[in-house]
């Protein structure tokens, strides 16, 4: 899920809805994670709203999800970071390793809400699937951000990427889940790290940088794959900020990205439970917007 610094505007309701007794997941943990500067197709959603009604004048920019280039102009997120915004809310998208960083950079330079997202990011245009928020066999979680010519060209002029790869047409039923279990996962996102007790109770600190983790391979559902995120097992995981953002998998040497981070638990030290990107209903949204595999 997106992370925590607005829960009074966060889909709780809708992601209830999708799989009980489970929360929103947004962030790599610390434990056995490590920094991803590498994967700079991996990006973090910044989103620029007015939070006092005045729209006129927007107050506030912040990242508040991870998601992945799946094209030169796409970028591949969660239905739910896309969503319950204030009217006129604007998204962008920031391939830095360091986003927190560079936004704090870009306030300390003075600049208002609308230069720091311009500074740190690229604007571009959301595309929430219609269908979302489905139903708890298929949550229909998926959203883009597209980017014109202009944008796209400030993209590459800014970063360095290589779009992710996406499955075909139902590659995670043809592999099967014995050999999917003996597969590398790896998630990669900006989200917060494992609740800590606090002052208040529990915590998440951290997050804003890229960071990277394996997991464990669970189950093979219709529409969702459940990894495992045990410490004990040498694993790491998703939290609150690594919402949309990739869990990809290494088939015969090939990183695919499988699927997208959705919902876990809601400490974040058991279970990332993500999207498959090789359905019928995620590949029949993304058509629209890229050629697939």
């Amino acid at each position: 899920m997106r992370r925590t610094a607005l829960l009074s505007t966060l889909t709780t309701a809708a992601l209830a809805a999708t799989i009980a007794a489970a929360t929103p997941a947004s962030a790599v943990n610390t434990y056995n994670a490590q920094p991803a500067p590498e994967r700079t197709e991996v990006g973090a959603l910044l989103v620029q709203w007015d939070q006092d009604g005045d729209a006129a004048t927007p107050d506030v920019v912040d990242w508040y999800c991870s998601g992945t280039m799946i094209d030169r102009d796409v970028f591949l997120t969660a239905a739910h970071c896309t969503t319950d915004w204030a009217p006129g809310a604007r998204f962008y998208v920031s391939l830095a390793d360091d986003v927190d960083g560079a936004l704090a950079a870009a306030r300390s330079a003075g600049l208002g809400p609308e230069e720091v997202a311009a500074a740190v990011g690229v604007e571009g245009v959301a595309h929430t699937n219609p269908a979302y928020p489905g139903n708890s066999a298929n949550a229909q979680d998926i959203a883009v951000v597209t980017f014109d010519g202009a944008q796209a060209a400030e993209l590459d002029r800014r970063w360095d990427f290589t779009p992710a790869t996406l499955p075909t047409a139902g590659q995670l039923d043809a592999i099967g889940s014995r050999a999917l279990d003996t597969s590398r996962w790896e998630v990669v996102g900006y989200g917060t790290e494992e609740a800590t007790r606090g002052p208040g109770g529990q915590v998440h600190l951290g997050g804003g940088v890229r960071m990277k983790a394996e997991l464990g391979f669970n189950a093979l559902n219709k529409t969702w794959v459940r990894l495992a995120m045990n410490e004990s097992r040498g694993y790491g995981g998703a939290c609150y900020g690594d919402s949309g953002g990739p869990n990809f998998v290494t088939i015969d040497g090939q990183r695919i990205l499988a699927a997208t981070t959705i919902t876990g638990d809601a400490p974040c030290y058991a279970t990332n439970v993500v999207y498959r990107m090789d359905t019928p209903t995620a590949r029949d949204f993304l058509a629209e917007f890229v050629d697939l595999p």
